[in-house]
């Protein structure tokens, strides 16, 4: 792709599309951004924008500055059917994604990790896992940092390793991975995709561009994605915590196994007990690891060694702290209900769980089994509070009734789980909502989280969390 003095209009002022407005303009082009929100809000980027020599539109998107371009790179953030968006692409105009301008400049091979959950740990455990093998790796995308951004640092011998989010696998175009891995998919995201199909059909896309030189790995326990190896080209590998599948990594008498082919032995990896993360969707994320890895060409006795030194990622089920014999953790990246379920599943019972914030269209019914089973109470927070109460009113109405109480804010809802919670029990965030009614992103919200709690009477300072019996915890779910 040739940039040098071409006219490009960065849609979208979030990481990606600052990181992506100041790579466009090392490579030469005219640069303009473009954000909904006010030059006030911007105030920290508009400067360092302005002394690079690119151009800032603020408080609002004019059709003439989308008019007046080569190209378009948008920001994940931004839906393709905004009205300046509709026009643009009605003249024909080039637009692209911050992932797909990113993926004509990598060097090396990419593994690419999509679904609707455990996307960041198997990212991190795949970068990690690849760079103990000795072999260059950058780790980026939804994880936190930009595609755009690891260009520099991607090596023609080395892997990059890819978090990818439907949003941004709705603006790619040529992007190609080697490996793609896609964990899961579950409601998600329906207030930006419209329907359950549009939003598989955008996941789905992960694996479009792909060969049959290239591999892709899929949950054989999920339906949905089970149903995608009909539609991919490429070479299909399984994982599965619940079955023998002919090539892929399985579970056979506690230990993690590994086939090649579908005629080939089946090689050990690592026991099951050797995992240190808590819960069995983790075994989950462990199993596509190793597959991913494994098709990369990393050894077995690597892959043990690393996942047995993992420890949970930050906002991913996090041990926070113990407070007079309660435990605190924080998954506040658990932002829709199947990853709040997966989170109330790891632990047998005496839950405190702090749901809300921003809805996405979801159905928060779909707790109700769990919170019978495992949850002491329920704490609502955020714009989603009155919604998630009435999708729970039927707690109310049963014998021994499970508590549902409106805390409007987190501070609220970790001081009254505070109080009602007893020694042997878990106060759990798990909010089943993005966080963009009262916080910036989940990761703020966890920060917070973790603050309240540190700040409570006789907290005991941060430990790591002790692997975990994921046996107990299966027999448990």
């Amino acid at each position: 792709m040739e940039l040098k003095g071409k006219r490009v209009l960065v849609v979208g002022l979030g990481r990606s599309g600052l990181a992506a407005a100041l790579f466009l303009r090392r490579q030469g082009a005219q640069v303009t951004v473009s954000d909904m929100r006010s030059a006030k809000a911007l105030e920290l980027e508009i400067p360092m924008l302005l002394e690079e020599g690119i151009a800032v539109e603020a408080g609002g998107h004019g059709l003439l500055t989308f008019r007046r371009q080569d190209l378009l790179v948008l920001s994940p953030g931004v839906p393709l059917d905004t009205p300046e968006i509709r026009q643009v692409r009605a003249f024909g105009q080039q637009i692209v994604g911050e992932v797909e301008l990113a993926s004509r400049f990598l060097k090396g091979r990419t593994l690419a990790i999509t679904g609707s959950n455990g996307k960041t740990t198997t990212t991190t455990l795949c970068g990690a896992i690849l760079a103990a093998s000795g072999v260059p790796t950058v780790v980026g995308g939804n994880i936190g940092v930009p595609v755009v951004a690891l260009t520099d640092a991607s090596r023609d011998e080395g892997w990059n390793v890819l978090e990818i989010s439907s949003f941004q696998l709705e603006t790619i175009d040529t992007f190609r991975p080697e490996i793609a891995v896609l964990l899961n998919i579950t409601p998600d995201h329906l207030d930006r995709h419209g329907s359950f199909e549009k939003y598989r059909e955008a996941k789905e896309r992960i694996f479009a561009n792909q060969t049959a030189a290239d591999f892709l790995v899929l949950n054989a326990d999920d339906d949905v994605t089970h149903r995608a190896a009909a539609r991919a080209q490429s070479q299909v590998f399984w994982f599965s915590r619940k079955r023998v599948v002919r090539q892929g990594a399985f579970v056979h008498e506690g230990v993690v196994m590994f086939r090649a082919t579908e005629s080939g032995p089946a090689e050990p990896v690592l026991p099951v007990a050797a995992i240190p993360l808590k819960g069995v969707h983790n075994l989950e994320n462990v199993l596509a690891a190793v597959v991913a890895t494994r098709l990369a060409g990393v050894p077995a006795e690597v892959i043990h060694a690393t996942v047995s030194s993992f420890q949970a990622v930050e906002h991913r089920l996090e041990f926070v702290a113990d407070v007079r014999g309660v435990a605190y953790y924080n998954d506040s990246k658990a932002t829709n209900v199947d990853a709040a379920a997966k989170a109330v599943s790891s632990f047998p019972a005496g839950v405190h769980l702090i749901l809300g914030g921003k809805d996405k269209d979801s159905d928060y019914r779909a707790l109700l089994p769990l919170i019978r089973e495992r949850v002491r109470a329920v704490y609502t927070i955020g714009a989603a509070a009155a919604k998630i109460e009435s999708h729970l009113d039927v707690l109310r109405e049963q014998a021994g009734a499970i508590p549902v109480v409106r805390a409007d804010t987190l501070e609220r809802a970790v001081a009254l789980a505070s109080e009602s919670a007893t020694p042997g029990e878990t106060v759990l965030l798990a909010p089943a909502c993005s966080s963009f009614d009262q916080f910036r992103d989940y990761e703020q919200r966890g920060e917070r989280f973790k603050d309240l709690v540190r700040a409570l009477p006789l907290a005991t300072a941060q430990a790591p969390v002790e692997t975990s019996d994921l046996e107990a915890t299966r027999q448990g779910s």
